[in-house]
């Protein structure tokens, strides 16, 4: 029941998504009405719409770029140490650098 209800929910908000972006325009083109009630039921008339949707063109370019280069390289550098001196240790101990 849940996943139906998210699967109306995801559609729902699909339409929306696409009428805001203008990919989707719905009219309705003749109004719906009621059908009459009496000893001669006569039938309801449905609504007719008419939707008009967008167009999405995909394809692909070759286009020249320049791109950047990395060089990577060691060096030696001094990096601060810190120094842990827990409760009743009388001397700290330095971590190592790395």
């Amino acid at each position: 029941m849940r996943a139906i209800l998210a699967l109306i929910g995801i559609a729902a908000i699909a339409v929306v998504v696409l009428m805001a972006l203008g990919m989707l325009k719905i009219q309705q083109q003749e109004g719906a009405s009621l059908p009459s009630v009496s000893f001669n039921v006569e039938g309801g008339k449905m609504p007719s719409f008419k939707a008009e949707t967008g167009t999405i063109g995909i394809g692909t370019t070759n286009k020249t770029v320049e791109l950047p280069t990395v060089e990577m390289r060691n060096t030696t550098i001094s990096l601060p140490t810190v120094e842990v001196k827990q409760a009743g240790d009388p001397s700290p101990t330095p971590t190592p650098a790395q």
